[in-house]
């Protein structure tokens, strides 16, 4: 290990210790900090966002500004006006029934604090992905530590930056594997992880060992079902959206397709018309962004070659298709694949599309439940019949009927995955409750009758309670 990543360690250490100092001494946050936190937190955000879009390009070599504001920005600012808009609300106590027996008391649920929470950041999305945990977090009155992704360097400049109005209630780490292996391992009160299944299972085990609660956001392969009365125009307009938002290097792209034998190849033409339409420059589009680093697109190309070799057929959605030197792709549809090819058992993470045919919609959702369980789930069909049996005979993490992508962006909705495409969920609410821990408080009063039962008419209220209460 060089001397340069044991001084991120140790400076990792310090802050962490240091953090867990100021929660001992100071407790949690008030609700007025929160709020005025999440205000300077805006405020550096909107001031910060062109730098964002420019360091975004940066990282990427190119990044479409549309992907930036729509997918990383947007949602940002769009969480943070929801939670501060509703956070008077959610931190208030809850009154629950302490029930006859108890009387007379009352009891009141209070939404309290974890401690320190961690929050791994992925390369994909970083603003989103770092500031949404963060937000929620803040909200429910947490100090956080932030370890960010080492592919996006430039864009992690700025995400300091912004953080740094945030003062002592947050830290931001960098720094390659042996840092992140590092950060899963210290014992915070939550983990918050974004990324891939493999990796997460190393975090929970480093988590376990604390016994630290965590919160997986992983991926999988999210599936479009085309039902057989369903318009392959209609469909692909929205697959193309999900598919082609960040060139596919998302956890919720749609990554195969699931459509009746016949339509095949009114898919395919379709596709490729419909992408010239939305994408008229092809590669060269401006909307169109490139794959993050050149590892990722050796990893892309050689899946596509993987698939020549077993004979499957490739469908470019354009010509050219692959510019090397700006690591650029545009979506491969390919068809014939052997099932034990990558491209149908692996989480594609690119501009690469599997079809998979199917006779009857039965044998689609067989094929679904054969597979560990996705994070989405897109139907496309008007049928409401139709959309109920999918729904109701599959399971998924979220799922998102005639388009693609945009469940992830509801803010009053919570967003996570099951099974192999993750654990807990956020957004929302049920972020808020993710980073708080439910905290009932039973109080008595001073006039206390069932003290005086309890010592001196015990054998009378355990007649009592054997006819009234035990029925």
């Amino acid at each position: 290990m060089s001397q340069t990543v044991n001084t991120e360690i140790e400076q990792l250490e310090q802050q962490f210790e240091a953090m867990q100092a100021l929660v001992k001494s100071e407790g949690e946050l008030s609700p007025s900090q929160r709020v005025n936190l999440l205000k300077q937190l805006k405020k550096a955000l909107l001031a910060e966002q062109d730098s964002l879009i420019c360091a975004l390009n940066e990282d990427y070599g190119k990044r479409s500004e549309f992907d930036s504001l729509m997918a990383d920005i947007l949602p940002t600012i769009s969480h943070l006006n929801y939670t501060i808009k509703k956070l008077p609300k959610w931190i208030k106590p809850q009154r629950r029934s302490s029930g006859l027996l108890m009387l007379p008391s009352t009891v009141r649920v209070y939404p309290s604090s974890l401690g320190v929470v961690g929050v791994m950041v992925p390369w994909n999305f970083p603003i989103n992905l770092t500031f949404g945990p963060l937000i929620s977090a803040i909200a429910a009155g947490n100090r956080v530590a932030i370890k960010l992704s080492e592919f996006t360097p430039a864009t992690n400049q700025v995400i300091v930056k912004i953080c740094a109005v945030l003062q002592d209630n947050v830290f931001v780490i960098q720094g390659e594997q042996a840092v992140s292996e590092r950060f899963s391992q210290l014992p915070f009160d939550h983990l918050f992880f974004t990324g891939s299944t493999s990796v997460g299972r190393h975090v929970m085990a480093a988590a376990a060992k604390n016994l630290t609660p965590v919160t997986l956001e992983l991926g999988g392969k999210s599936p479009v079902v085309i039902a057989p009365n369903m318009s392959v125009k209609h469909a692909v307009e929205r697959i193309i959206f999900g598919k082609c938002l960040n060139s596919g290097q998302i956890c919720v792209a749609p990554d195969y397709v699931l459509l009746p034998k016949d339509q095949e190849m009114a898919f395919i033409t379709t596709f490729q018309e419909t992408f010239l339409t939305m994408y008229p420059n092809g590669l060269q589009d401006d909307d169109y962004s490139a794959v993050i680093n050149h590892a990722q697109f050796e990893r892309l190309s050689q899946l596509l070659n993987n698939a020549k070799e077993q004979k499957a057929n490739i469908y470019p959605a354009c010509e050219p298709s692959i510019d090397v030197s700006e690591r650029r792709m545009v979506p491969h549809l390919v068809t014939q694949l052997p099932a034990d090819n990558d491209l149908l058992i692996n989480e594609i993470f690119g501009p690469i599309l599997p079809i998979v045919t199917y006779q009857e919609l039965d044998d689609a959702i067989a094929y679904i439940n054969a597979r560990p369980h996705p994070l989405a789930l897109y139907i496309m069909s008007f049928d409401t019949d139709v959309q109920h049996k999918v729904i109701a005979q599959t399971r998924s993490g979220g799922v998102a009927i005639n388009d693609t992508v945009l469940q992830v962006a509801l803010e009053d909705a919570p967003f996570g995955g099951v099974g192999a495409s993750g654990m807990g969920q956020y957004h929302g609410y049920e972020g808020f409750n993710t980073f708080s821990k439910s905290r009932t408080v039973f109080k008595s009063y001073r006039f206390n009758p069932r003290a005086t039962l309890l010592i001196r008419y015990r054998a009378l209220l355990m007649n009592v309670i054997k006819r009234v209460f035990i029925r």
